[in-house]
């Protein structure tokens, strides 16, 4: 008689695949650590799908990353709405008259506060913001969804110089992980001259664009931008003398936020 054969042990079922888009689009707070030991805390906007550009965002010294809170979710573009005050004068936090973003599009966004900035920098630390701003890339690139072959950097006035500075750092570490750095009134703030670092970008294989926006009354802004040079470096000159955020305004020509969905398509898609 031949023996019936066990019955076979059930297998549980293998869980389905997290889809895509199963990301979900709340905001989450990051801390990670400079260089120097140094605690921060950044903010991750995630994108709707998984292996998206990342734009890390880099405030000025009269704020904090607060200032990013209407771009931030403009740039995700996942229908949640920024957190500005209503009594809030300060355009960049109005997301009313901001372009709309082409269909389909969605980036991921990464926030921080420079050490000693919360709520608008007391002092200048110089090369501690320069340590805080290539611990920022650096934790971008490793965060859940993000690819880290296509960052982007931008910033305003510290964080310009942030932006451009610590693009050039992490690719020297990362070999052409940042594809770019937007700048709003750079200063040579970070103790790095701005032309210098766009001449680095510009000898990377590919040469990685570096845009700079100024004021041509705002020193040392004009002066930065003005020096700067290569086939990589395209500046933008306003009158007046509108520092950092004060470019994110609907009353000046050409509006910055446009350029700013220029340089995404341009460099990371």
């Amino acid at each position: 008689m031949t023996p019936i054969p066990p019955s076979p042990t059930p297998v549980p079922p293998t869980a389905a695949p997290t889809p895509e888009s199963a990301l979900l689009p709340e905001p989450r707070k990051v801390s990670f650590k400079a260089e120097d030991g140094q605690a921060l805390e950044g903010t991750y906007y995630p994108a709707q799908r998984a292996g998206a550009p990342m734009v890390v965002l880099m405030h000025w010294a009269p704020g904090d990353a607060h200032d990013w809170e209407a771009i931030a979710p403009w740039l995700q573009n996942r229908g949640l709405a920024g957190v500005a005050s209503p009594s809030s004068k300060a355009p960049w936090l109005d997301g009313n008259w901001f372009p709309p973003m082409p269909e389909g599009r969605s980036y991921a966004v990464f926030t921080f506060t420079f050490r000693g900035c919360e709520g608008g920098c007391r002092r200048f630390e110089r090369g501690a913001w320069l340590l805080d701003a290539k611990a920022a890339m650096r934790t971008a690139r490793g965060l859940e969804g993000v690819d880290p072959q296509r960052l982007v950097a931008v910033g305003a006035s510290i964080g310009a110089d942030g932006a451009a500075d610590a693009c050039a750092a992490l690719n020297e570490e990362f070999p052409n992980s940042c594809q770019g750095a937007f700048s709003l009134s750079p200063g040579d703030y970070l103790t790095v001259p701005y032309a210098e670092v766009v001449s680095r970008l510009g000898k990377e294989t590919p040469p990685k664009p570096a845009w700079c926006f100024y004021a041509e009354k705002d020193v040392p802004s004009a002066k930065v931008c003005q020096e700067a040079q290569g086939e990589n470096y395209r500046s933008w000159r306003y009158a007046g003398e509108a520092h950092g955020m004060m470019l994110v305004a609907p009353d000046i020509t050409p509006a910055v936020l446009p350029l700013l969905l220029e340089f995404l398509a341009q460099t990371v898609g």
